[in-house]
């Protein structure tokens, strides 16, 4: 049965690796951080650019105490989803964490942001709504809004302009939903929210906010793109995960108005079909985000790292997105430069990921870089070293 199929994919597979952008995974035998080891490489410890620890918690003592513990106490799962008795004390006391963190009235957990996406269009929209993506949204949310029978429009990245006119198409909708990114993680980009919510206001809208890229990085406290720019009242649904700044763990969450948080615990797939989080991630992620409630100091540090990199690459001549996140895009245009080049990163010390399509269009491949807070100075001159010799040349 497999036999024909099996002859189609080996052609599709060749003519994806022809193209360049065939993508590889590299093993690495040691904790997520600043630095790992990789497979194959022996005991060569080498600078890892790539990577969603933005504020070095993966591997941070508090982090793996609160998970060890919470192993001890809680046990490895908890083998049901919440409705049934999947839900442990532990996992209530997160979502209030969270609420209490983002300024929020309410917050549900769910395995992934992934996961909070998909099952919050077809929850809240039906036939008689609309929705509105910013066309640059990640796929989780695309894949959601596919979903859902609400009438779909997109509008171009960033353009309010454009978002207005989509508004105005959307009217006579019982419902209207503006979805952005917060940040947009292949740009480094971050959303105008007060643009968006300016517009959602004067149109009757809701706003939506998918800061996975933004807790933890932007906003005097860390608490995103809402706190950023001084709108958190005004945005009415947020998702995130908890497997990028908030310790690395996994599991993600929808946080916002408590009356849609009650609708998505009653209705929505992904959290009535998906077991609980695991004890242990959810104790560690709880203990982040008490690090991060307690101090701004990896935050800060985070901010200025990501700004000398900044420099350093202006220094460089190397084509960078501008911005002011950690994520700082190195451009390289032509997919099939894009393994030459990170190989080449590798076997001087510095680990470092090629994104190409369908991740991003064709033309525009990219080395993504995203800076730590864990990072050092040193570090953080190595790899702008780097690019200088192997891009810039």
């Amino acid at each position: 049965m497999i036999g024909d199929l099996r002859s189609e994919l080996e052609g599709e597979l060749a003519d994806i690796e022809s193209a360049g952008t065939f993508k590889t995974e590299r093993a690495i035998t040691s904790a997520q951080g600043p630095h790992v080891t990789i497979a194959g490489q022996g005991e060569r410890t080498i600078v890892n650019l790539c990577a969603n620890d933005y504020l070095g918690l993966a591997n941070h003592p508090d982090v793996r105490a609160a998970a060890r513990d919470a192993l001890d106490r809680w046990g490895f799962g908890v083998a049901s989803v919440r409705f049934i008795c999947g839900t442990q004390q532990l996992h209530q006391e997160l979502e209030s964490a969270i609420t209490g963190f983002l300024g929020t009235e309410a917050t549900i957990l769910y395995p992934s942001c992934f996961d909070a996406n998909g099952g919050l269009f077809e929850t809240l929209l039906g036939e008689n709504d609309a929705v509105i993506s910013d066309a640059l949204n990640h796929a989780s949310i695309i894949d959601g809004i596919r979903l859902c029978k609400a009438k779909r429009l997109r509008y171009a990245n960033g353009d309010m302009a454009e978002l207005e006119a989509r508004l105005k198409e959307a009217d006579g909708a019982r419902r209207t939903l503006i979805v952005t990114d917060g940040v947009f993680s292949m740009d480094g980009y971050i959303a105008d929210l007060p643009g968006i919510c300016e517009l959602a206001e004067r149109y009757g809208a809701l706003v939506m906010v998918d800061d996975s890229h933004g807790v933890g990085v932007l906003g005097a406290h860390g608490r995103g793109t809402p706190e950023h720019h001084g709108v958190t009242d005004r945005i009415d649904i947020v998702t995130g995960t908890l497997g990028k700044a908030l310790g690395g763990g996994g599991g993600g969450y929808t946080s916002g108005r408590r009356e849609i948080v009650d609708l998505l615990r009653q209705r929505s797939r992904p959290y009535l079909f998906s077991n609980s989080i695991t004890p242990a991630v959810a104790a560690g992620s709880l203990r982040a985000i008490e690090l991060l409630s307690s101090s701004t100091q990896l935050r800060d540090r985070l901010e200025s790292n990501a700004r000398l990199f900044r420099t350093l690459m202006a220094d460089t001549g190397v084509e960078v997105l501008a911005g002011q996140h950690p994520i700082v895009p190195v451009m390289i245009g032509d997919e099939k430069r894009l393994a030459p080049i990170t190989a080449a990163a590798f076997e001087e010390g510095l680990h470092v990921v090629g994104f190409s399509y369908p991740v991003v269009p064709l033309g525009t491949a990219r080395i993504r870089t995203q800076v730590s807070a864990a990072h050092s100075e040193d570090d953080l001159r190595f790899a702008a070293d780097v690019f200088t010799r192997f891009v810039a040349a």
